[in-house]
Parts: structure tokens; C-alpha cells; sequence
């Protein structure tokens, strides 16, 4: 993986020459998204490159408009977790020119979202991280794709004892929407990098 990441930052490092950069760091739950960004975060810092990085799960909605809707709950996980067409116009959108964006934080003890202002440098790299980024509403906005492919009962094995136990919420849940995820917008195929989670 070490190889990768150099590979990735590479890249990343020689294509950011444009005003904002844009790098979708996208994969299933648990399959180390957040640790490759702490790692890319690392060499931005230590060739003092401007980057901003925003995980999409910061950005889901209140519990009553993703659970007991009505729906299957894997269509709640994936098409209700988040307002996608919002996301599209006020955040994606907005990525390459706006000079500050108003988005949802999400606040899981008061289940309440509040908006809070982010300023964004002239130039700098942007990274994304987070599950489904490459569905096809969001696709389109990144410079940059890169996919975390690591197994189902490697992922799960990474979850704390208490939450394995939840087995019926992960299989009608959230392995339902990740299948529907990578059987509609095949993730693996479209991402313009693949790493081994």
C-alpha cells in the first residue's frame, strides 16, 4: 500500500498546478479512507500545499430522514443519508469558484445539522472523503478518483465487538446499499486509482 500512496501523491502533487484540485478518496465502510487521508495529509503539510479536506459523513441528515421512512433500509443508507441533489448544488458546485460554503455539520448527540461558513483558498488541493462518491450526481466534480477495494469480512472484522453484533443492521442495511453501490455505478472500474484497503 506504502507504494500506492506514493504513486497517488505523485500524482496528486504534479497535477495540482490548476486553482483547486479535487481528490475523491472513496470506499466502503472501514475500508481505510480516513487513513490514507491522514497519510496524503501528512505530504501536503510537509511540502506546504494548501488543502482543505472534508469527510461527506459530517454532512448527513437528521435520523428522521434516514430511518423508519418507509423505505427499505438500505435505500435509507444510500439515497437518504444524505441530501445528495443539495450536496450537488451547494457543495460540489460550488468547489472550484466559491470563495466560502455554508454547509450542514451534522451533530449525532443532538441529531440537529448546523451550518457552518468554510473559507477556501485560491489554490489548493481538495480532498473528499467518504462512501458513494461516485454516484452519478457527484462523479463529475472530481479531478481525481480513487477507490479503497478491500473485502466485506475484512471491513466488518475492523467494527468494534459491539457493533459485529448488529449482523441484521449490516445485512439489510448497509451490505445492501454498498452491492446496490457497486453493482450501479461500479466504483472499481470508474475510480481513476485503485488501492487495496
Amino acid at each position: 500500500m506504502e507504494n500506492d500512496i506514493n504513486i497517488l501523491w505523485k500524482q496528486i502533487k504534479e497535477n495540482h498546478t490548476v486553482n483547486r484540485y479535487i481528490a475523491g478518496i472513496d470506499g466502503l465502510s472501514r475500508s481505510g479512507k480516513t487513513t490514507l487521508v491522514n497519510q496524503l495529509s501528512h505530504y501536503l503539510k510537509k511540502d506546504n500545499i494548501s488543502y482543505v479536506i472534508f469527510h461527506i459523513d459530517d454532512h448527513i441528515v437528521e435520523r428522521k430522514k434516514r430511518y423508519n421512512t418507509g423505505e427499505e433500509e438500505w435505500y435509507e443508507y444510500y439515497s437518504l443519508q444524505w441530501d445528495v441533489k443539495w450536496l450537488s448544488h451547494h457543495f460540489f458546485k460550488k468547489l472550484k469558484s466559491a470563495q466560502t460554503l455554508s454547509l450542514p455539520f451534522y451533530d449525532k448527540e443532538r441529531d440537529h445539522c448546523e451550518f457552518r461558513d468554510i473559507n477556501l483558498p485560491e489554490r489548493c488541493v481538495i480532498i473528499i472523503e467518504g462512501v458513494f462518491l461516485q454516484r452519478e450526481e457527484w462523479r463529475n466534480h472530481f479531478d481525481l478518483l480513487v477507490f479503497l477495494d478491500c473485502s466485506k469480512e475484512k471491513r466488518f472484522l475492523r467494527e468494534n465487538a459491539e457493533t459485529q453484533k448488529k449482523t441484521e443492521k449490516f445485512k439489510n442495511r448497509y451490505w445492501k446499499a454498498e452491492e446496490h453501490y457497486l453493482n450501479t455505478e461500479f466504483p472499481k472500474e470508474n475510480a481513476d486509482f485503485l488501492i487495496e484497503g
